[in-house]
Formats: C-alpha cells, sequence, structure tokens
C-alpha cells in the first residue's frame, strides 16, 4: 500500500480497498482540512489508514511507512471484523 501510495498518489481508493472499508475509514477517522477533490483518492486514504496504525499526520512529518500502514491495516480489519460481526448479530 505504501508503495502503491508513492507511485500512483492520485489513484482512486477502490484500488486497494474495499466499499466496506472506506466506509469505515470515512466514519472513524475524521478528515484534518482536506479539500473535496483530495477525498478521493488512496492518499488521502493511506493517511487515514496510517493514523488508525499512530501516525500522527503532521505537517512536516515524512509520509507514512510499511509498519505504521501494517498497524493501521491490522486495526482497520479488526474494526471490519467486528462491524460485521455486529451488523450480522443486531440484524441491521
Amino acid at each position: 500500500m505504501t508503495m502503491l501510495n508513492r507511485s500512483t498518489p492520485n489513484a482512486p481508493p477502490q484500488t486497494a480497498l474495499t466499499d466496506p472499508e472506506i466506509k469505515l475509514l470515512d466514519h472513524l477517522v475524521k478528515d484534518r482540512g482536506a479539500n473535496r477533490a483530495q477525498r478521493t483518492t488512496i492518499s488521502h486514504y493511506v493517511v487515514k489508514i496510517a493514523r488508525l496504525g499512530g501516525y500522527l499526520a503532521r505537517a512536516n512529518d515524512p509520509p507514512p511507512g510499511n509498519i505504521v500502514i501494517w498497524r493501521g491495516l491490522s486495526r482497520l480489519t479488526d474494526l471490519e471484523s467486528g462491524a460485521a460481526l455486529g451488523a450480522k448479530i443486531m440484524g441491521n
């Protein structure tokens, strides 16, 4: 995911993420001043995943690396499993 972000940062997020993952990221990780056009790129969602993994996303921070992306994806997978289980149990 980090290499995809570095090679084609303007790609649509559906190249690497499923629709439920995109919806979960939009719900869980609030946007920080990004313009509307930037919200539809893989780069925007990579930062959201990195923020789940502990990345602070400050102005002078380097782009997120493999370890923080791995942590974020691990957490996103757990959250997605929990959301699917909750929907199954609650019937929503």
